[in-house]
């Protein structure tokens, strides 16, 4: 199985208690390395299609989106315990070319001076964070629906509608071009989470194809590094399709992260590969329990649909 983080500790979109996420997080990857054998994702999904077998319970771990924190707390940690990881960089934000939309608009939520106001129909409550992050919650998934290009629009819309005081700064949460070459180790690689972290399957076929063999050209020639794995923003069914699919292949990738599904196999398609995602402050008990009941169901499901295929 893949498991997938995204940052360590606080941020505007993720709010925790300070110190919290490293705790928790260092205590699920120690979890792991007791019940688990965490392997390198690249040399894994190799040996899956090949038809090799993994050691039992194999695992790997990966991180999406380039939050600064990687580097400076995950990284050391899993030095530290000896665990590789694979991080999913976005050129565009190393760049400081592209705003993580979803950590911006949480951002404008937080420092809003307005109190009540409306965006596209939706009332937005503004009167104390409880309802802030209620408001948040309910505009995200009608950000997602959209396309790079009418989501930014949108955003700006809502950002301008919200009226924070201050200004979002990119830097402060995500890592650049050097702090990216830093991060490179023995035991952590890089992978692609496409140019500017449009949800694919929302784009033309012309802007899937030129994004992914963008985004895997910058980050190789930039960091030097070889990069044949690509994680999908969003990455749920709807957001990438047969185009996208095809478009990663034509780009060089070997393999495409999803973010739904647990258990992969010999004949899982290589451009659909099951990922979990787990919180930083997660419970290690539960994330443990959560992911035991999951291969369960899925290797049920597997049984029932066998034995139709025979009857």
């Amino acid at each position: 199985m893949i498991l997938g983080w995204h940052n360590v500790e606080s941020t505007w979109r993720y709010p925790a208690r300070a110190g919290r996420g490293l705790g928790s997080i260092t205590r699920q990857w120690r979890m792991l390395r007791r019940v688990t054998n965490v392997v390198p994702l690249d040399a894994a999904l190799v040996a899956l299609q090949e038809g090799r077998r993994l050691p039992a319970r194999a695992v790997a771990l990966t991180f999406d989106d380039g939050y600064r924190d990687n580097l400076a707390l995950a990284a050391p940690v899993l030095r530290r315990l000896g665990l590789p990881a694979t991080f999913f960089l976005v050129p565009g934000f190393l760049d400081r070319q592209v705003d993580p939309w979803w950590e911006r608009v949480a951002f404008a939520f937080a420092k809003a001076t307005a109190t009540r106001r409306e965006f596209e129909g939706i009332a937005l409550n503004l009167d104390s964070p409880w309802s802030r992050t209620a408001s948040l919650k309910e505009v995200e998934p009608a950000l997602k629906a959209r396309d790079d290009a009418a989501r930014e629009r949108a955003v700006a819309e809502l950002v301008e509608v919200l009226a924070p005081a201050g200004r979002f700064r990119c830097e402060h949460l995500f890592m650049d071009w050097d702090e990216a070459r830093s991060l490179i180790r023995p035991g952590l690689s890089i992978g692609s989470h496409t140019m500017r972290h449009a949800i694919l399957a929302r784009e033309t076929e012309a802007y899937q194809v030129a994004d992914l063999r963008e985004s895997r050209a910058r980050l190789q020639e930039t960091l030097d590094v070889p990069v044949t794995s690509l994680a999908y923003p969003n990455g749920q069914d709807g957001d990438y399709d047969s185009t996208t699919m095809a478009a990663a292949a034509a780009a060089g990738y070997s393999s495409a992260m999803t973010t739904s599904g647990l258990i992969n196999r010999s004949t899982t398609e290589p451009f659909a590969i099951r990922r979990r995602m787990v919180g930083p402050t997660d419970n290690v008990v539960r994330v443990v329990m959560g992911l035991v009941a999951g291969v369960q169901r899925e290797r049920g499901e597997r049984t029932r649909v066998t034995a139709q295929d025979r009857s």
